[in-house]
Formats: C-alpha cells, sequence, structure tokens
C-alpha cells in the first residue's frame, strides 16, 4: 500500500533505485516551425520517446481557432494511453459555451496519480501555475511539479521560484521541479532558490547528449529553444536528493514546437 505523504523509512543498501523516464516539453499549443497547429504531430513525438511521465507547457483545452478549439491535453492522453493531470494558468468562461477556455501545463503518466493540484504563481502579465503530482512506483512515490515562469522579469521569476519551491516540504523530499523557466541557469540568478534544496538534472547526468552537436562550442549545452537553431537552455528538470540522474538529451521535436523536448532518465531512491 502506498503512503500518501511520501514519508518512507531510507532504504537498505541493496535495494536498487526505480528507473523513470521523463520528458518536459513546451508544446506552443501544438503549432510548430511551419507554423500549422498538427496534435498527431506532436503525438507521434511524443510516443517515440517512450516516457513514463510527460511535463507539457503551453496546452490548449477549447482555447480558440489557433488550435482547432480541441481538448488537446485529453486527446494526447488518450493517444499516448495515459493518465492526465491538468493544470490550468488561464481559465476563462467562454459566452454561450459550458466549456471553459484554458490554457496551462499537463502532466501524461504511466504511473497511477495519486495526488494532483494547482497553484497559481504570483506577478503580472500573462497568468502562470504550478501542476504539482503525486506518482505512484514499485515501492516509492515521486512528487512531480511541473510549471511556466513568466518572461517579464527576473524579479517575478524568482517571486514564483521562491513559490514553487515552499510546495516541496520536508515530507516531499523525493521530487522534480519541471518545465520552461524562461531563464538559463548558466546565467540567471533568480534560479538559486533551487540550489541546495534541488540539482540542475543537465548538471547531474554523466551521459549528456543535445542537438547542437554541430557546433562544438555548444555541444553538450542542453539549449531547446529556438527549436530550429537551439541557443537558450530555458526547459529544465530540478531533482531533490532523493532521485538520481542516468542520462539526459534534447529530441529531435520533428519541427512540432518552437521548443525541443529535454528527456531525463531517473533514479528515485526506494522504499522498504
Amino acid at each position: 500500500m502506498s503512503d500518501p505523504l511520501g514519508t518512507r523509512p531510507a532504504p537498505g543498501p541493496d535495494q536498487p533505485p526505480i528507473p523513470v523516464r521523463l520528458v518536459t516539453f513546451n508544446t506552443h499549443h501544438g503549432v510548430g516551425v511551419d507554423g500549422r497547429h498538427d496534435l498527431p504531430r506532436l503525438a507521434t513525438v511524443l510516443a517515440a520517446a517512450d516516457a513514463d511521465l510527460i511535463c507539457l507547457q503551453e496546452v490548449d483545452r477549447y482555447y480558440g481557432d489557433r488550435s482547432e478549439d480541441v481538448d488537446q491535453a485529453l486527446l494526447l492522453s488518450r493517444a499516448l494511453d495515459m493518465q492526465l493531470a491538468w493544470g490550468p494558468a488561464i481559465d476563462e468562461p467562454r459566452r454561450e459555451r459550458v466549456l471553459r477556455r484554458q490554457y496551462g501545463n499537463a502532466l501524461l503518466s504511466r504511473l497511477p496519480i495519486l495526488v494532483s493540484d494547482v497553484h497559481p504563481l504570483p506577478g503580472g502579465g500573462e497568468p502562470r501555475s504550478a501542476l504539482r503530482t503525486m506518482v505512484e512506483l514499485d515501492g516509492a512515490v515521486l512528487w512531480v511539479t511541473t510549471t511556466h515562469l513568466s518572461t517579464r522579469s527576473p524579479a517575478e521569476r524568482a517571486e514564483q521560484i521562491a513559490a514553487i519551491a515552499a510546495l516541496h516540504t520536508e515530507p516531499m523530499e523525493t521530487g522534480v521541479l519541471v518545465g520552461d523557466f524562461n531563464a538559463d541557469p548558466r546565467k540567471a540568478p533568480e534560479l538559486a532558490e533551487l540550489t541546495g534544496r534541488f540539482t540542475d538534472a543537465w548538471d547531474l547526468a554523466p551521459d549528456r547528449e543535445d542537438r547542437a552537436g554541430w557546433r562544438f562550442w555548444h555541444h553538450q549545452h542542453g539549449e531547446t529553444h529556438p527549436a530550429r537553431r537551439p541557443r537558450r537552455r530555458i526547459d529544465q528538470v530540478w531533482v531533490s536528493p532523493g532521485v538520481g540522474v542516468a542520462r539526459a538529451h534534447v529530441l529531435d521535436g520533428a519541427g512540432a514546437s518552437d521548443h525541443l523536448p529535454l528527456v531525463v532518465d531517473l533514479q528515485v531512491r526506494s522504499g522498504v
């Protein structure tokens, strides 16, 4: 039986970690570099990653013509046969329609989702939120928080990072923070709130591969944006001390978004 609070004794030395493959991908509401909305193309890219957890940003639900007014989160979860947790950042009523106009973050999971909640983040301009979930592993649990931070200023992102970090309390020591941070960890002081409590998975991974290898001065930088010629590492995975990293690599997104997907093979500490 799972422990709903994630409070488990330390594992014995002979208990191997649990492998979990995670993808984070800013989908640009399914509109690719060619300007076309193509949800099947996006689903094909995600299926090829063969992930246990898929964390998505910029997902539309009945948002309007730009995404053919469909429920992208539900359609992707059905196409991939995965469970869905949904975290809107924009949630608006629509005139003469029952269905609301929404836009935000989604988690698709092969693993059982035990907890899912949404937390609005501070700041002005476009609303931002964090989707916090807990998934069940074989002998452990993993907290996954998916977000998309502001583009407005480092100060605003710092406030949002502080709010997200506060969501991970001591009983939730086994967890990851995932998403589009709109800040490069090599240059952004606003991400300092995470260091000490979390580690950048790209830096931790002993095996790394990216799409910029043809530019030797950018090799293994993990850059994901813009998709055609990536030069910014704004899509990231941060892990707590209870989570190791075996590999991190940037996938070819097949032009499905203006970002590239980041895949991280996690090693989650098991319970007893």
